[in-house]
């Protein structure tokens, strides 16, 4: 399930960090929690499992507006955004879910700057009819990140040029699934079967972009994630409309991996 949210600033030409995907990760998630704890809770704190893996199964999209950057700050040259924000929940929620935002305040705060929005507007975006049989192509609205652990425990960040980036992030999409329906060894690994993922670059690589969770503070990690370039996805319609509403790769719920269809 995928909502669109028009937003409009409290004041002119707003200051927000480059890093904001943490703390608007926060201000989504205040914003449940003032209508539904126990949904926001069980979001933040449990998610969905698979063996050791946990996943939140909710992402969202970069915020889209028109900016200049300054140092470590984006300076806002226009008073509305929009963002796309999305839930793998049943459709019986549509309504709860829209009702969550609309006319509600969100907070994009660090250590330096706060910018406050009023939610305008709340808009439900139709996914078209899908079919098993026919490749869907997506393109990132959001980095895509992608890890292959190294022999040091730690993740090296991989381009969709790399070989393994097809691999893992059709295992990552399939472990989201399994985590959903509890599917056993073999069911899964037929399923796996019928995925087909294939990268689709431009004349130009993919962007890499370098973020930092948690910017600030004693925890902060950087992570490395991928955009301007698509994904042609051959899959199950509930594997493809769980990528719409999950998000591709890793770190979903800190908005990234975040998808449209072309």
């Amino acid at each position: 399930m995928r909502f669109t949210l028009t937003l409009a600033t409290v004041q002119p030409f707003q200051r927000i960090t480059l890093n904001y995907q943490y703390p608007l990760s926060a201000a989504i998630y205040k914003i449940i929690n003032r209508a539904d704890e126990a949904y926001a809770t069980f979001l933040h704190e449990q998610g969905y499992h698979y063996r050791a893996k946990t996943f939140k199964l909710f992402t969202f999209s970069d915020l889209r507006t028109d900016f200049n950057i300054e140092g470590d700050r984006l300076i806002m040259r226009t008073n509305t955004a929009t963002l796309t924000v999305c839930f793998h929940v049943p459709e019986a929620a549509e309504n709860f879910i829209q009702g969550l935002f609309t006319d509600q305040q969100l907070e994009i705060a660090d250590n330096k700057s706060k910018a406050v929005f009023i939610v305008q507007q709340v808009t439900a975006e139709k996914v078209p009819v899908l079919v098993d049989s026919k490749a869907i192509l997506f393109q990132p609205v959001s980095p895509v990140v992608v890890g292959r652990k190294n022999e040091r425990g730690n993740y090296d960040y991989l381009s969709p040029e790399d070989a393994d980036f097809t691999s893992l992030v059709t295992t990552n999409l399939v472990e989201k699934y399994a985590a959903v329906t509890q599917l056993d060894d073999d069911e899964l690994y037929r399923l796996k079967q019928l995925i087909i993922i294939e990268p689709v670059l431009f004349k130009l690589p993919p962007r890499h972009r370098l973020l930092t969770i948690k910017a600030g503070t004693d925890a902060a990690t950087k992570i490395r994630g991928f955009d301007k370039f698509r994904l042609r996805l051959q899959a199950p319609e509930p594997l493809i409309k769980l990528a719409l509403n999950a998000g591709m790769g890793m770190h979903n719920a800190m908005g990234m991996g975040c998808m449209e269809i072309v």
